[in-house]
């Protein structure tokens, strides 16, 4: 996606990384099923792992959590395109990266 300048999906899928591992996370800490949710920081409040998430990352999924809703409507849709550049999409998926592999180490 990157490679073929389709950043909109690499924001996309970069947000749907973060919410699955946050779900599974949830589920594993909670032993209950998530809440039926797109949005990050709730499901890190909920999960009872938000606390432990560092400032930037805790920047970083509240500038990740509008690219899943926001991304399927076409008005903001033509805002993100101006916004998601190959660099800055780059960046988002490192940073997801880091996400998932802190998750993984920490709480998983």
């Amino acid at each position: 996606m990157l490679r073929e300048k389709r950043f909109l999906y690499v924001g996309f899928m970069c947000h749907q990384v973060v919410e699955k591992i946050f779900k599974g996370c949830y589920t594993k800490l909670k032993d209950e099923v998530p809440p039926f949710t797109h949005e990050l920081p709730y499901l890190a409040v909920r999960g009872g792992f938000y606390a432990l998430l560092s400032e930037e990352q805790k920047d970083f999924i509240d500038r990740l959590n509008p690219l899943n809703i926001r991304a399927r409507y076409p008005d903001y849709r033509k805002e993100l395109a101006k916004e998601l550049t190959a660099s800055r999409c780059r960046a988002i998926m490192e940073d997801t990266k880091r996400v998932q592999q802190w998750i993984k180490e920490k709480l998983l």
